[in-house]
């Protein structure tokens, strides 16, 4: 359970959005002239390190290198890493992140190395920029998947998000759009930055460059000397905190994770109710209000889940019965039905071992519910509940143990190796434990006509009133929407049977 919260969390820490209010900002007057401004083979640094703070706590720190390429005299290698350790829901986590890129004198990428590692589970993305496509080989657990991505112009690693400004000009007033490759969403986007004022603070030491940058649609704020090192950046209204400290600062983080037992996201993840829920679990239909979700978010409706916004606030009723109606999107089905059904490096439902496990559990079942009711089973007995985050089914499969979203893709592997359409889907489900709502993965499949809420984690067939659909979709990117309800979703309970 909650991985979907977890994994919006890294990517959170990872595209910085949101911005800060000024109180504690003023103008530092004049900026420098001319603006700062330097090539890549005079950068003002080396390297810096920057501190990690969530909601108070701190978890972690980041090192950022640049150094003139081994390999060739015209290129620059660009190393950083990211390291998180922290507690939720009592359980530790850690987060290891490293990149490399290779770009040319104006910073556009030409060769990169990524590797993520979630709890033990690694990805690895390699690639380069070749004839006008950027080539990606993505592995895990030994699984490897290629893509090719078209490329029309210049692009560059996002690691040189905060070197871009300095490159072109510190300059109030100015702004750069230019496209990047995101290695976590494994997409090319546009970033937007503009130099909003020159500022000083009692956050910081010295004077700033105010820089918005907004990728993905979500925005950090920046403030950066005129030697291009972020002296602070600043997301959800200040919760999240990235400030430049010493090495030796930054290394002592690991010695205190070591003995720091507090749970610094609970709160901030959890979505109190306003009136407890009994026996949330046997839920047949509940109606609720949900408030903080802006216009760009739109909340599936389906025969299963009706949504309709009514002023600030979406309402939505949940019916867990099977339904007897069938939504739009099921009667336009058979326009997209493979993409329910298709293998992906995180759903690999192509996989031998997937099918060959699969085909045994439902040696017995006659028919689709059967067949489900027999993998949800098989995985209820087989894979521990642990809050360990993996990449792939693969790793579930492998490892014997994971949460709520490995549960979500193992199920889904096994369903679609079946030919049975099912996709994942990500929202909110009520704690009894904790006595409000929190982030959570299930599955969906459709069972003759009708799309079923299918529930690994908690064995549900259909799953329970409870489980609120805010995005579908397995991959990282899908569950880009979800970053801006952090911290600011809120839900009335309007009735339940």
């Amino acid at each position: 359970m909650n991985r979907s919260f977890f994994y919006i969390l890294v990517l959170t820490l990872l595209l910085f959005f949101s911005g800060c209010t000024g109180m504690y900002f003023r103008d530092a007057g004049k900026p420098p002239m001319p603006p700062p401004q330097f090539e890549l083979s005079h950068w003002p640094y080396e390297e810096y390190w920057t501190g990690i703070v969530f909601n108070g706590a701190k978890i972690g720190f980041s090192r950022f290198g640049l150094s003139l390429s081994q390999s060739a005299s015209d290129l620059v290698d660009i190393h950083s890493e990211a390291v998180m350790r922290f507690n939720f829901l009592s359980f530790e986590k850690k987060i290891n992140l490293k990149s490399y890129d290779q770009v040319a004198a104006d910073l556009s990428l030409k060769h990169f190395n990524y590797e993520y590692d979630l709890d033990g589970n690694r990805l690895k993305l390699k690639g380069r920029l070749k004839d006008g496509k950027l080539e990606v080989n993505v592995e895990t657990k030994g699984q490897k998947h290629r893509q090719t991505i078209p490329v029309a112009d210049k692009v560059y690693p996002t690691s040189i998000i905060n070197l871009y400004p300095l490159m072109h000009g510190l300059k109030v007033g100015r702004a750069f759009t230019y496209m990047v490759y995101d290695g976590e969403t494994q997409t090319i986007s546009p970033v937007e930055q503009r130099v909003l004022a020159f500022e000083e603070s009692d956050l910081y030491s010295g004077k700033a460059f105010k820089i918005k940058t907004r990728l993905h649609g979500h925005e950090v704020t920046t403030w950066m000397d005129d030697r291009g090192r972020p002296l602070l950046e600043m997301s959800l209204g200040g919760v999240i905190i990235s400030a430049l400290e010493s090495k030796s600062t930054a290394m002592q983080y690991l010695a205190q994770a070591a003995v720091n037992k507090d749970d610094a996201l609970l709160d901030f993840s959890l979505i109190k109710s306003d009136v407890p829920i009994q026996d949330p679990k046997q839920l047949k239909f509940m109606e609720v209000a949900l408030a903080g979700i802006n216009g760009n978010l739109s909340v599936p409706d389906d025969s299963r889940q009706v949504c309709r916004r009514k002023g600030d606030e979406i309402i939505c009723k949940i019916d867990s019965k099977i339904p007897g109606r069938q939504s739009s999107d099921q009667r336009q089905l058979h326009k997209g039905m493979q993409q329910y059904l298709r293998p992906s490096y995180i759903i690999p439902s192509n996989d031998q071992r997937i099918r060959q496990t699969a085909q045994k559990i439902v040696t017995k079942a006659d028919g689709r519910l059967q067949q489900i009711v027999a993998l949800v089973d098989w995985i209820g007995e087989n894979i521990q509940q642990d809050l360990v985050d993996v990449f792939t089914a693969l790793d579930v499969l492998d490892g014997g143990k994971a949460e709520c979203q490995g549960h979500a893709f193992l199920y889904a592997a096994f369903a679609r190796s079946l030919n049975i359409p099912t996709r994942v889907v990500n929202g909110i489900v009520y704690s009894d434990e904790y006595q409000g709502f929190l982030y959570h993965t299930w599955a969906e499949s459709l069972v003759d006509g009708h799309w079923i809420a299918i529930d690994p984690t908690f064995r549900q067939i259909p799953a329970d009133a409870t489980h609120i659909k805010l995005v579908e979709g397995e991959n990282v990117a899908d569950l880009l929407p979800l970053v801006s309800l952090i911290g600011k979703l809120k839900m009335r309970v309007i009735q339940t049977d």
